[in-house]
């Protein structure tokens, strides 16, 4: 059966509602989602089961379940719709300013890098759009998320994704409490990290992250010691202030502490350089007015540093 006979009528906000109760596994969250009343948001998803001849959903006084049905028909339909309405977004702002809203997905540590100044200057700029930033350690599926591009560093842009080198990267540094210094002398070289307490980092892959280090053309990658092992930069940051070891982290996370004089950096002539960060976003796709945007303002700012 053709697609706009089976949504006419409503069927794309029916179809609207049921997804946002399989994302939310309530009808009162679905409804405050999408700024509707639950009674009308039941009804757009009972008029969807009667329209299909299934039932989506197991519904309990205390629970919402997707039925196998109401599984298989949500992960056909959502990327599908995602795909209507960002194609519809962006065919409406063709020639025409920068609006809507942007959605942009980064690693935790790139979200830090990229809010001040590209952020702030693309807000700036164009202040028609909303921008929405979400910040997680896994790598993502920007398509699934119903994002329009994603930060991450370039060596994880996939490979069919468009990749936008941004003008900077990420940078790291090695830092400690002074509380901490004052009982441990500081490492002169990674090697003597050996004999410190050190915050280790869980990968988003599941392993130990190595810390990093280079001079002179020589690299090290160290599997520093420890009895603590965090996966979160902001974690790591409160425990390193706190003064329970020395940790590896952004430099644009601890920028704050440092210029406080809470944490102080180390080893700073063995920081490896720094780690490219791109831009991404998929491969013939329309692209918005917004995000054709936020390209040419990364693209004058490498021009302008080149």
């Amino acid at each position: 059966m053709p697609i706009f006979r089976t949504v006419e009528g409503g069927g794309f906000t029916e179809i609207r509602a049921a997804i946002a109760v399989a994302e939310h596994l309530s009808f009162r969250a679905a409804a405050d989602a999408l700024s509707m009343s639950p009674t009308a948001l039941s009804s757009n998803v009972r008029a969807l089961e009667d329209r299909l001849g299934i039932r989506l959903f197991n519904r309990t006084t205390r629970s919402v379940s997707l039925t196998s049905a109401g599984e298989e028909f949500i992960a056909s339909v959502a990327p599908s719709l995602a795909a209507i309405e960002q194609a519809m977004q962006a065919a409406g702002s063709h020639g025409t300013r920068p609006s809507g809203t942007l959605r942009i997905n980064s690693s935790v540590t790139g979200a830090h890098e990229i809010l001040t100044p590209l952020i702030q200057a693309y807000m700036a700029r164009h202040p028609a759009v909303q921008v929405e930033l979400s910040s997680e350690s896994r790598l993502v599926d920007v398509v699934l998320e119903g994002c329009d591009a994603g930060i991450r560093l370039a060596e994880s842009v996939p490979a069919e994704m468009v990749a936008v080198p941004l003008p900077f990267g990420l940078d790291f540094c090695v830092v400690g409490a002074p509380g901490y210094f004052a009982d441990h002398p500081a490492p002169r070289t990674p090697l003597d990290l050996a004999a410190h307490s050190c915050i280790r980092s869980r990968a988003s892959g599941g392993g130990i992250y190595r810390w990093e280090f280079e001079q002179n053309g020589e690299t090290l990658e160290i599997d520093v010691p420890g009895a603590l092992t965090l996966d979160d930069q902001s974690l790591m940051l409160k425990a390193a202030i706190a003064g329970m070891g020395l940790a590896y982290i952004s430099r644009a996370i601890a920028a704050e502490a440092i210029a406080t004089g809470r944490l102080v950096t180390v080893l700073e002539d063995w920081v490896a350089g720094s780690s490219p960060l791109c831009l991404y976003y998929p491969r013939n796709r329309n692209t918005s007015a917004a995000l054709r945007a936020l390209i040419d303002l990364i693209r004058a700012d490498s021009g302008s540093r080149g």
